[in-house]
This record gives structure tokens, sequence and C-alpha cells, in this order.
């Protein structure tokens, strides 16, 4: 898998914490949530921020359509 690029993430005074991807907002959390994703951001930023909006399902998609199980 490819390094996750281009995510970036800023907090805000309310606690809210926004995720944005090449500039565009890929995710908002709050309360609980952006407490969690603050907690587990020091380790591999990129990674993280990309599992936490969903954009870390590349490359794999069309081998796993093409399972036996996965066949209609």
């Amino acid at each position: 898998m490819a390094a996750a690029e281009g995510f970036r993430y800023d907090q805000r005074a309310d606690g809210t914490v926004v995720i944005t991807h090449h500039g565009r907002v890929a995710g908002t959390l709050r309360g609980g949530r952006a407490a969690e994703f603050l907690a587990e951001v020091d380790d591999d930023p990129q990674l993280v921020m990309a599992r936490w909006t969903g954009n870390y399902r590349r490359g794999n998609e069309r081998t796993a359509r093409q399972h036996p199980r996965n066949r209609g």
C-alpha cells in the first residue's frame, strides 16, 4: 500500500478536529471521537488520518471484487 499523503488536521478552540485532504474537508470529529483521534495521531499522522476518514482502501478493490466469495 502506498503511503497516505496530503492530509492535515486542525484543532479548533471548541475541541472540534477538522481533517482535510488536499485542501478539502474529509472529516469533522467532535467530543470523544476528537479526543481519541488526538491521542492516536502522534503515531503515524498520515496513516491515522487516512484511516479515520475512510480513505485508506486503495489498490485492492478489484482483487477483492474478483474473489469467489464476492461474486454475485
